[in-house]
């Protein structure tokens, strides 16, 4: 069966969402159509905002409304401990744990030479600026336990070990080749409170 030009546009649209096949994406549509007009006026004002007033904190690269984010402008917060994460993902992960009380540092990816993808590309020469700036005592590499957060985690050490700060990874509990996007809050509770310096 064939749908009207402008529902089907509105499918395809829907079916490149990660996860969403054809049928999950045709569902959705019809949950649109049984709308309110307000209601899915409003839904697209909302994702349109978010396109066009998300940015990354000018500090920390986090996702943030504005200049800098909530986690960086908390004074009850750890200002010398600076947890360094790949993505804006990794952050929102570790938040929920609970565990943690420093502040991020985020790459934006990890290295990864076979995406062609080197220290240059990721916002490491601003962690090097804020650890030199901000007097940070310890600095915590919570890259993913697979290949490129390694290479990634060996490469930070190898810079910051010079600079004479306390330089951790985090611990046992996330398995090689997973993701702290997709661990579970213990777990990644217990990575962070099993760090291990660095030496």
């Amino acid at each position: 069966m064939s749908y009207p030009q402008l529902l089907e546009n509105f499918i395809n649209q829907l079916s490149r969402l990660p996860g969403v096949g054809r049928r999950s994406a045709e569902r959705m549509a019809f949950w649109f159509l049984d709308q309110a007009n307000e209601d899915v006026m409003g839904f697209a004002r909302d994702m349109a905002r978010l396109k066009e007033g998300l940015m990354f904190c000018a500090r920390c690269n986090h996702l943030s409304d504005g200049e800098i984010c909530t986690i960086c402008e908390d004074a009850d917060r750890d200002q010398k401990t600076v947890c360094v994460v790949e993505d804006p993902k990794d952050v929102i992960a570790i938040e929920k744990s609970g565990s943690y009380r420093g502040i991020y540092h985020v790459l934006l990816g990890s290295i990864s030479p076979g995406d062609g993808r080197g220290p240059e590309q990721l916002k490491i020469q601003q962690l090097l600026d804020r650890v030199r700036q901000e007097e940070v005592v310890e600095v915590v590499i919570a890259t993913d336990p697979d290949s490129d957060g390694e290479m990634t985690a060996i490469y930070l050490t190898k810079q910051l070990k010079p600079l004479g700060i306390r330089v951790s990874r985090i611990g046992v509990g996330l398995p090689v080749g997973g993701s702290l996007e997709f661990a579970d809050m213990s777990t990644l509770s217990m990575s962070l409170n099993a760090r291990r310096v660095i030496e």
